[in-house]
């Protein structure tokens, strides 16, 4: 390792992870500079794909709003969708709309989420503004729509891409969040007064039949964005309680190969006080059939809950390998 790397690992890894705080690299041993070099990759990997994913998120979004919901004067909810509003009454360019209408959102931001969030916000959303202002994109059709449909999908798209990548560009989220914590009330209802404001706006300043179409594009964006951040394996949480348990634990562990974890609980019905297994496993939603079959041939009379789950870290979540 040259020099420039030693001293980069230890200003940016070992400072903040070692008991050492000298810039020499006498002050560590190889085993903690050689630890470091592997976190630095890690960490300049990351960031690396995160670049990736914002830059395709605003190439995406471009492309929605150039293609299909500009020429056609469509909008869409959020801030994109206040920002195309007010650039289709007004004489002020969509980019600088952009700007300014999520500078709002990027202060809570900063309040909510901290720094970096903000930084890599201002530079997707400053990034979709230059899309938008110098990317020549051709204009895909005029048919409502189909405009609807895949300008919102496009757009869906670029958001849900940049925030995998550590940021927004449409902060109409951000602000349901601060506005949620000082109201009381829940994000989803936020964002749904957000939505009815826009959609009314729209439908006294431009028609209703544009505010109804882009309604379309919001419910396709919205549903694109869960798409592209959960995938398709979105996870489901499964709880299972039956006297079969034995049974059900070998048939997830052995035939689907997935993980689980075994509680002791006790009958609150019928046997009171007697002991059971409560068998939890997370499968993806493309499973539940096939969970929900195995389940069903061992014990017709299982309890079963299912939850949704945004997401999930470490365990056994991703399918292992079966021994033949």
């Amino acid at each position: 390792m040259n020099r420039f790397w030693t001293k980069l690992v230890i200003k940016s890894i070992l400072k903040k992870t070692s008991r050492h705080s000298g810039e020499d690299e006498d002050g560590y041993s190889s085993y903690e500079l050689a630890k470091g070099y592997i976190q630095l990759r890690k960490n300049l990997v990351n960031t690396f794909k995160d670049i990736v994913l914002i830059a395709l998120g605003i190439t995406s979004a471009a492309f929605g709003l150039k293609g299909f919901l500009l020429p056609n004067s469509f909008i869409d909810g959020g801030a994109t969708g206040i920002s195309l509003l007010i650039a289709g009454v007004t004489n002020v360019p969509l980019p600088v709309l952009l700007l300014l209408v999520n500078l709002p959102f990027i202060f809570f931001g900063y309040r909510i989420v901290g720094k970096q969030f903000s930084v890599m916000t201002v530079a997707a959303i400053s990034g979709l503004a230059l899309a938008t202002a110098y990317m020549n994109f051709p204009e895909i059709t005029h048919d409502k729509l189909l405009v609807a449909v895949f300008g919102g999908f496009f757009l869906g798209a670029g958001i849900g891409l940049s925030v995998r990548g550590g940021a927004v560009i449409d902060g109409t989220e951000v602000l349901a969040i601060f506005l949620s914590r000082k109201l009381k009330t829940t994000i989803g209802d936020i964002i749904m007064i957000i939505n009815i404001l826009i959609f009314t706006a729209a439908a006294y300043l431009l028609s209703i039949e544009t505010a109804l179409y882009s309604m379309i594009t919001y419910l396709a964006a919205s549903r694109t964005v869960d798409f592209v951040i959960e995938g398709i394996e979105e996870y489901t949480g499964i709880t299972i309680i039956s006297s079969h348990s034995e049974e059900i634990r070998e048939m997830i562990s052995v035939k689907l190969g997935r993980g689980l974890t075994v509680y002791k609980g006790k009958r609150g019905f019928g046997k009171q006080n007697s002991e059971i297994d409560i068998l939890y496993t997370v499968i993806t939603r493309l499973e539940i059939s096939k969970l929900s079959t195995e389940i069903e041939s061992i014990d017709p009379n299982a309890f079963v809950i299912m939850n949704s789950i945004k997401d999930t870290k470490g365990g056994m979540i991703k399918k292992r390998p079966l021994k033949s």
